[in-house]
């Protein structure tokens, strides 16, 4: 622990799905509540000596209703992939499951012969999911292939456009009343513009699907007012999902936001999928909710996306290529692949100057997942510690000068020797230094959790 906190001090953040949460937020993670079993939802226990946890999970709930101004908020998933296959599962139990038992007039699934319930999971296995390619910028759990999502559905993807890289809604309303999926899907982990909510739930509605929205990467702009209208999915979504600890800065975990028709189902994420709730990250939740429901919150949610676009400018201004030009949220996408470089050597030579950042698959990117072509950046963490605009185009600055000077090294043995390695870098020593000395100051200049004694730390716990 005291390891990673140095660690954190000694680089820059800059990955879009991170951030730093507050003393307050981890200290209320770190209690009693950890030892505490509590399977069922507030009030509804099969465990008893739940008294203080339904307390602190009805209140973290109750936080995320106003926040969100959502009907219900249900805040146990460990995850946003825990909370996806939750709100999937809501959708098929009431969808699909509830119409069957109508059907046969019984009143649970529990009273099914064996040839009723197999009938009803091959009814469930013939669903169809229509969501964000991975590769345009979607999340694993929207159907990739190698993810448990693919195997409950049939799952087709929708793509961004292959000369502007951004959604064409023209081209999904098509491709929906083409498919007729019980759920679209909207939400991405790679897409640097907005999505219109409104006109998905337009076509939702015309092909008689859910629209369900996955905002893990932007609840803390919602929350915090920065995406309104037809940019904010809780007004329109019958179910959202989210994570918790990306721009909402609280604890590692999940939550959904529903319409009151998916409450019955949502509540029973345990035992749907979840074995029990963390009471200890729900308090934590809570604490993240209340500071997100603040003017400080509201400024800094908009200080995100105005650090996120001077950095996006900035970059172009130093020579790379910005996916879309620019970007409308906390993240962006630069593509290194016009500069000989593979993500994973821009990945590296910008961490080992002292950035944390993550390559990133791009739309159509024929290096594939493990090389790929792109950098994911964010401005969420950075902006936490006050960074604003002129240490943007100071970063900026480091991307440029650092990238455009690196070259693939070459592979020195076996069957490839001579050839450009995907992996390893060149480049000058000067310039690694000289970015160092820029990284460091910036650190000195804005530390992570000043009110840390790294040293008593030390002496406390080792």
């Amino acid at each position: 622990v005291i390891q990673e906190l140095i660690d954190q001090r000694s680089n820059l953040k800059m990955i879009a799905s991170e951030n730093f949460s507050s003393i307050s937020v981890q200290m209320a993670q770190a209690n009693l509540f950890t030892d505490k079993y509590a399977e069922g939802y507030p009030f509804h226990r099969f465990y008893a000596g739940c008294d203080n946890v339904d307390t602190v999970e009805a209140r973290a709930s109750d936080l995320a209703k106003q926040l969100f101004n959502a009907d219900h908020a249900y805040v146990q998933p460990h995850s946003g992939a825990d909370a996806n296959l939750i709100a999937y599962w809501a959708i098929l139990s009431t969808k699909v499951q509830e119409p069957y038992l109508q059907q046969i007039d019984k009143k649970d699934i529990t009273a099914l012969s064996d040839s009723e319930w197999s009938e009803l999971r091959q009814l469930f296995g013939n669903q169809k999911l229509l969501a964000m390619n991975y590769y345009s910028g979607g999340h694993l759990s929207h159907g990739y292939r190698h993810n448990v999502s693919s195997r409950m559905f049939q799952v087709e993807n929708y793509d961004v456009d292959k000369d502007s890289k951004l959604l064409d809604y023209d081209v999904i309303r098509k491709q929906a009343k083409e498919f007729q999926p019980l759920i679209l899907l909207a939400g991405y982990s790679a897409y640097s513009r907005l999505i219109d909510f409104k006109i998905m739930k337009e076509i939702a509605d015309e092909v008689g699907a859910i629209l369900m929205v996955d905002m893990a990467h932007f609840s803390g702009l919602v929350a915090g007012k920065t995406l309104i209208d037809q940019y904010n999915p809780v007004e329109y979504a019958d179910i959202v999902t989210s994570t918790t600890h990306k721009t909402l800065r609280g604890p590692r975990g999940g939550m959904i936001l529903c319409k009151n028709e998916y409450t019955d189902y949502v509540n029973k994420g345990c035992p749907l999928v979840i074995g029990g709730p963390l009471p200890h990250v729900m308090a934590a939740k809570a604490v993240a909710f209340a500071e997100a429901n603040t003017i400080e919150f509201q400024q800094y949610t908009q200080s995100i996306v105005d650090n996120a676009k001077t950095f996006a400018e900035a970059c172009i201004d130093n020579g790379l290529d910005v996916l879309t030009g620019g970007t409308d949220n906390h993240l962006l996408l630069i593509d290194v692949s016009k500069l000989n470089l593979t993500g994973r050597q821009a990945e590296k030579a910008i961490r080992d100057v002292g950035i944390t950042i993550n390559r990133n698959s791009l739309p159509f990117d024929k290096n594939g997942a493990w090389y790929t072509s792109g950098l994911r950046v964010g401005t969420p963490a950075i902006t936490t510690l006050g960074m604003g605009n002129n240490e943007m185009k100071e970063i900026a600055s480091v991307f440029g000068k650092v990238l455009t000077n690196t070259s693939p090294d070459t592979i020195k043995r076996g069957k490839n020797a001579g050839s450009f390695s995907k992996a390893n870098y060149n480049i000058a020593e000067s310039i690694t230094n000289e970015a160092k000395s820029t990284v460091i100051n910036l650190l000195n200049n804005f530390p992570v959790y000043p009110e840390l004694d790294v040293e008593f730390m030390k002496r406390i716990f080792t």
